[in-house]
Parts: structure tokens; C-alpha cells; sequence
């Protein structure tokens, strides 16, 4: 029986052409309380139909009050409200969050249909591509700045050589001795921001030799307060790298690990396989997902953005090289090092494809 053009669809179609978006919606009462969830909404917050309706919307996810808000000024003013790029985090999932563009429509009196657009992915090919970009230009200014100083480097070492020979006191070549040895710590650090020469010589290799190979060295070197464990997928299979570029890669993310915790605190290790990953702005299969999380205090807000300048370190001491190399070795395999950071909660991830794609 064809339905009349004029009427209004059935409860059950309805349903289904909600559950066909891929949009989130939501639909609140006057009490902010739970009346539908199509099916994108309901795996946006981890949380089905049944267990979510007569719930007030506070309680499915963590920090309401602003999407409360959009929701009051749409029911208050007749009107919808748009708001972009809300932090939505489930309460059934743990520490993980989203980001969402939000409108909130009145229905009637009472009710509000609330649309969630993930904007997740597009945010992370946005970021992702401005970590290439970055890195783009920060690898040929660096090169052409370690050029500049190594040369002249070479020939005040030299000097310095010369005149200690025709010195006559020995307290005196001391002072040649020094500009010796500050001569040779800058060709040191001039040679790390050279960084590897060449593209990598790759091979199969298991993820968790090369973790396994840092998890060592890294117990060996962390202070007895910090505790270094692993949480591995077993399943994993094998990447397609450069083994001691890559091991210097997650050494140097795992050394900044612990030099955040100062002298106490937990480092954990971690794999993981993510289907449908980006990278930039290439979409993969299938990538592997090695993590390096700590609980120390978190990357300062003055430094978020630069972290992988080179020379860019909030650690007195710090050369600032360890994460600027890390990143340009992995973006050598086709890969790249992201980061999020709040206090009592840091995770640098390296990305790697199981395929072959080297951008040289």
C-alpha cells in the first residue's frame, strides 16, 4: 500500500532514516533528560537506546554544562544554536573524548533535537598536515643553519690546535683546551640536527623487538621512583622499517618520558593495531599505534604547539633535539608522532603503516 504523499511517516521509518545519518541526534526534554539517541549518537557515547532514555544528558557524559547551555539559549530564544568544536567525553569510555560540531533546535515547548557532528578526523588531518608542513620547512632550515655554523666550527678547532702548540705555559693551553672542548660539543649537537643521512634501509620487524629493545634500555636508565611497564597487542604484525632508525626514534620519545617524571612517577609502553587510520592526509588499511604514556606533569601550554622545533625544551639542560629527531626519523617511513598532554596524563603515539609508503 503506497503511503499518502501528504502524511506523515510511520514511527518506524521514521527511526530507520534517523538511524541512516551520520549525524549524532539527540533528543532532551524540558529536563534535560534522555528521550532518543539515533544509532550514530548512541556509538558517539558508547551507550544504547534502552540504557540511555529517561537519563538526564549530564549523566552519559563528563563535563555538560556548556552543551546544557546551547540547549537552554535554543528552548529559551525559539531558535537554533549553532556551537563549534565541543569536547564531548563519554562517561562509558573511560578517559577518551571527541570533538563535535553542535546545533541544538526547539521541537516544541520542551523539547530539543541536539545534531553532533564528529569533526574528530577532520581535526587530525588538520593537525596531522600541519605537523608535515612544519616539519617541511623545519628540516631544510635546520640543515642550512647546521652548514652555517659547522664550517666555521671546523676552523676554530683548528686554530685552537695551533695556537696550544705555541703556548709556553701549561695553565695557559687550559683556556685552548676549553675552546677545544665547547668546539666539539657544538659539532656534537650540529651532527643531531643534521640528523641520519640518506633514506632508511628497511626490513620486516617485529614492533615489539624494537619496544623490547627500548623497554631495556630504558629500565636501565630510569631512576628506582619510576616504575616502566608494557601493555602489548600480541597480535601485531610486522612493520616494514629501518630498525635502528626507528629504535633511536622510540628511545628518544621514551627518554623524555621519564625525564618528565623528574624522579618518581609510571611510564607505560604501549601497541596497538587502528583500522581506517590517517596519517596526514592519506588514509591506511590498517597502522601500527606505538604509545609512550606518562603521568608527569604534562607538556607546558607555552611549548604545546613548538614541540617538535628543534631547541625547543622546557628542561634546563635540554637541547630540545630528542622529539625533532624522533619525528623527522618516523615521517622518514611514512608515519608520524602526535601527542596529547594534560597533567597526571601524557601520551606521544607513533604512527607507522603495515604498508610500504616512504615519502623518502
Amino acid at each position: 500500500m503506497a503511503l499518502d504523499a501528504g502524511a506523515p511517516l510511520p514511527a518506524i521509518a521514521t527511526g530507520a532514516l534517523l538511524d541512516a545519518l551520520a549525524i549524532g541526534i539527540v533528543i532532551v526534554d524540558g529536563r534535560g533528560t534522555v528521550d532518543y539517541l539515533n544509532a550514530a549518537a548512541q556509538a558517539m557515547l558508547a551507550v544504547g537506546l534502552n540504557q540511555a532514555r529517561g537519563r538526564a544528558l549530564g549523566e552519559l557524559i563528563r563535563e555538560p554544562a556548556p552543551i546544557e547551555a546551547v540547549i537552554a539559549r535554543a528552548r529559551d530564544g525559539h531558535d537554533p544554536i549553532a556551537h563549534r568544536e565541543f569536547k564531548i567525553a563519554p562517561t562509558a569510555r573511560g578517559d577518551s573524548h571527541f570533538v563535535a560540531d553542535c546545533t541544538a533546535s526547539p521541537l516544541d515547548a520542551e523539547h530539543v533535537l541536539l545534531e553532533l557532528s564528529d569533526t574528530t578526523r577532520q581535526q587530525r588531518i588538520n593537525r596531522d598536515t600541519a605537523l608535515l608542513t612544519q616539519l617541511g620547512g623545519n628540516r631544510l632550515m635546520v640543515r642550512q643553519l647546521a652548514h652555517e655554523i659547522k664550517n666555521p666550527l671546523g676552523g676554530l678547532r683548528g686554530a685552537a690546535q695551533l695556537l696550544e702548540r705555541e703556548l709556553p705555559a701549561e695553565p695557559l693551553k687550559e683556556y685552548t683546551r676549553l675552546i677545544i672542548r665547547e668546539a666539539d660539543r657544538l659539532r656534537k649537537l650540529v651532527d643531531n640536527l643534521l640528523g641520519p643521512g640518506g633514506p632508511p634501509h628497511k626490513a620486516e620487524i617485529n614492533p615489539h623487538e624494537l619496544l623490547e629493545h627500548v623497554y631495556q634500555l630504558l629500565r636501565s636508565e630510569a631512576p628506582p621512583g619510576i616504575s616502566i611497564t608494557r601493555d602489548y597487542d600480541p597480535s601485531l604484525p610486522a612493520v616494514f622499517v629501518d630498525r635502528d632508525q626507528l629504535i633511536q626514534a622510540m628511545l628518544n620519545v621514551g627518554r623524555n618520558a621519564v625525564q618528565a617524571l623528574d624522579a618518581t612517577g609510571r611510564v607505560v609502553l604501549r601497541s596497538r593495531a587502528l583500522v581506517n587510520a590517517t596519517i596526514g592526509t592519506r588514509r591506511h588499511r590498517a597502522v601500527a599505534s606505538i604509545q609512550f604514556e606518562d603521568n608527569g606533569p604534562g607538556v607546558p601550554a607555552e611549548i604545546a604547539d613548538t614541540i617538535f622545533y628543534p631547541l625547543v625544551t622546557s628542561r634546563p639542560g635540554g637541547t630540545g633535539l630528542g622529539l625533532a629527531v624522533a619525528q623527522d626519523l618516523v615521517t622518514r617511513h611514512g608515519g608520524l608522532i602526535e601527542y596529547e598532554s594534560r597533567p597526571g596524563h601524557t601520551v606521544f603515539t607513533l604512527l607507522l603503516p603495515f604498508e610500504d609508503h616512504t615519502d623518502g
